[in-house]
């Protein structure tokens, strides 16, 4: 079988050529696909800084600079899946409930093949459709979920969905575990301890960016293995949860955040687990002006890629010699 390969910097300069994730071909239905890059360009439940809807397109224009072989890891992820870019979903700019229904109604299409949706936000009320659609399909899923905000609350201005309230909607509507449910990287200052405790009543694993400063994660993610074993995994990584030295263009920054390594070790620490989807959120370009938080986003969906079920591996010792399926 012949798999998809992105378009190679000698066929192609990188400045060149058609804005696909990682210039992979663009395919209109996820037929055939193993997984699927795929963008939600909503920002219309933010409640500070605007600009997610251009994520999509910017984390596509930086995955350019990638390469298909994860050379930290050796993954080899076109050797294995196939995988295209589907496009975007058409969202409501002017109604966040109906952009919601039209979110769950596209990925409920999308699986309907058996597809693994890699997903480029928009703003973090998308996921909540996400989750529906995934939950219909597989039940309540263990959740990895980086951030610095908990992103529970009841509502925001009176309204039910917003980018502050997707994991309450979640655990409301039975759409995640919540004993298998980890927020990792929260921070920052609220307005009282129900911003984290909420979730550490309804059973979440809570692990704040205090207890990660200075210290491998790698520990931490072989006991979310421990834990989840082979349930069906999400991940979904809000930009934020990164410091803001290393990811800036976002809408509601904290400082004392995450490296870009603990970022790595994180998705990297989940391989071996069932992961049926994942996302990257709250990138927002207007306050990217180098490109680098865009650039990370599409490093990171790399990444999430490579840790998929079935991605082909070299192994360290033999380098390209031999391969560990």
């Amino acid at each position: 079988m012949d798999f998809n390969q992105p378009l190679g910097g000698n066929q192609m300069p990188r400045f060149g050529g058609t804005a696909t994730m990682m210039r992979l071909p663009s395919q209109v239905s996820p037929e055939g696909l193993d997984a699927c890059f795929i963008g939600v360009p909503l920002d219309t439940a933010t409640s500070n800084r605007s600009g997610a809807r251009f994520g999509p397109r910017s984390i596509r224009a930086e995955s350019s600079l990638l390469r298909p072989f994860n050379l930290g890891t050796g993954a080899a992820p076109f050797e294995s899946l196939q995988v295209a870019d589907v496009g975007d979903v058409a969202i409501n700019t002017f109604n966040v409930a109906d952009s919601a229904r039209r979110i769950r109604e596209a990925y409920e299409e999308l699986l309907a093949h058996p597809v693994v949706p890699l997903s480029m936000g928009g703003d973090h009320s998308v996921t909540y459709p996400i989750l529906q659609a995934i939950a219909k399909k597989h039940g309540p899923v263990a959740l990895v979920h980086v951030d610095a905000h908990a992103d529970v609350g009841d509502t925001m201005f009176g309204e039910k969905i917003a980018h502050g309230t997707t994991f309450r909607r979640a655990y409301e509507e039975n759409l995640i575990e919540p004993s298998l449910t980890f927020q990792i990287g929260l921070r920052g200052t609220g307005y009282s301890p129900d911003d984290f405790n909420w979730s550490r009543s309804k059973g979440f694993t809570v692990v704040p960016a205090e207890q990660c400063w200075g210290v491998s994660l790698a520990p931490l993610m072989a006991r979310v293995r421990a834990k989840v074993g082979n349930h069906p995994t999400y991940i979904t990584f809000d930009i934020d949860g990164l410091d803001p030295s290393v990811a800036p263009g976002t809408g509601t920054p904290e400082i004392g955040g995450l490296t870009s390594a603990q970022g790595l070790e994180i998705i990297r620490g989940c391989r071996g687990l069932n992961i049926i989807g994942a996302d990257v959120v709250e990138i927002s370009p207007p306050y990217d002006t180098s490109g680098n938080t865009s650039l990370l986003g599409a490093n990171l969906l790399f990444e999430m890629l490579c840790i998929l079920p079935r991605v082909k591996y070299y192994d360290d010792e033999l380098a390209a010699e031999r391969l560990i399926v």
